[in-house]
């Protein structure tokens, strides 16, 4: 038999040393953050839609210490309408856990725990992510404890849709698998820092997997621990995307080919919409475009509550400008 080449003999050394640095990257990446990871169970009372009798049946899946006083973050679908919560850790210990707040619009809750020696994990800032960067998923994939998993960040800026219909932004896709269980885990950079909240994957494709970024989760999460609630503005409107004749943009000299159109307004004495008509097409806000319903949603933030704010609008065809006061939704 020929022995093999000293070509051939170096590249399998290299190859085993750079397959050796991965996994020593990653082995040490899941020993500094395994015990800060939760499998979280909740019991839930289910409806039998055929029978209409109420079952509880029980429930999973991950959080993710923040707080050595114990604040741990999952996935609001996680523990939505969840009659009781325990938290357990790595080395066995279980925990009631209580409800501080959760967030449907971003598909974040936070969980408070009241006992136990706890080490946080660390966010990182996810606007410095760049597509194939190392990217490890810890969590409870159908009930199996602290299952590691390991891939890139295949994509960044995603969005997904979130279950009351509103669009969460700033999301990263990844090619680590994630499973049933998974959600609510944390997704780590190499350095063992949390890049994203692990919320959903596609049952009928292979690798694709998404996770809440960092920066939002932790936005999210403060506001949480703080308010109970993530604030948001609204204009108190019901209304639909609708594409604009090309002669309106033109005429009107338009940034989008696309507005939002009122069908509805809604009489709230916390928010000054009287100079909105039914019929207005909404085409900016504060002199950003509007596209659609979730890019005025985007706008829609805290710090615009109570503030006067000038939209443009474009009613019986042309461009005027009126000013509202967005009150906070409730």
């Amino acid at each position: 038999m020929e022995k093999p080449s000293f070509e051939t003999r170096l590249i399998t050394s290299t190859d085993a040393q750079l397959l050796d640095a991965y996994s020593s990257t990653v082995s040490g990446v899941v020993k500094n953050v395994a015990q800060a990871v939760v499998h979280i169970k909740v019991l839930k009372n289910i409806q039998d839609p055929k029978t209409g009798k109420i079952s509880q049946q029980p429930g999973s899946g991950s959080g993710f210490v923040i707080s050595s006083d114990g604040f741990i973050i999952t996935n609001n679908h996680v523990i939505d309408a969840a009659i009781s919560i325990r938290a357990a850790f790595a080395d066995g210990q279980e925990l009631d856990a209580s409800l501080v707040g959760a967030d449907q619009s971003s598909d974040i809750a936070v969980l408070k725990v009241y006992d136990g020696e706890l080490k946080p994990l660390q966010f990182t800032n996810s606007e410095m992510l760049e597509p194939g960067q190392i990217a490890i998923a810890i969590g409870n994939p159908l009930g199996l404890q602290h299952t590691v998993t390991a891939g890139v960040v295949s994509a960044t800026g995603r969005s997904l849709r979130a279950s009351n219909g509103r669009l969460i932004d700033d999301i990263i896709q990844t090619d680590a698998a994630l499973n049933p269980g998974n959600s609510g885990g944390p997704l780590v950079n190499s350095e063992g820092r949390v890049i994203g909240v692990n919320t959903a994957m596609i049952p009928t494709a292979q690798g694709l997997c998404f996770a809440v970024s960092s920066n939002l989760a932790a936005y999210v999460a403060g506001q949480l621990i703080l308010h109970g609630k993530v604030k948001r503005a609204q204009l108190g409107v019901a209304a639909q995307a609708v594409t604009l004749s090309q002669r309106m943009v033109g005429a009107n000299k338009l940034k989008t080919r696309t507005g939002v159109y009122i069908f509805e307004i809604l009489n709230n004495p916390a928010i000054r919409n009287s100079a909105l008509l039914i019929g207005d097409i909404i085409v900016e806000f504060d002199g950003q475009a509007v596209s659609s319903v979730d890019s005025l949603h985007k706008y829609l933030k805290e710090e615009v509550i109570g503030k006067s704010v000038p939209l443009t609008i474009l009613r019986q065809g042309h461009s005027q400008v009126v000013t509202v006061v967005p009150g906070e939704l409730k």
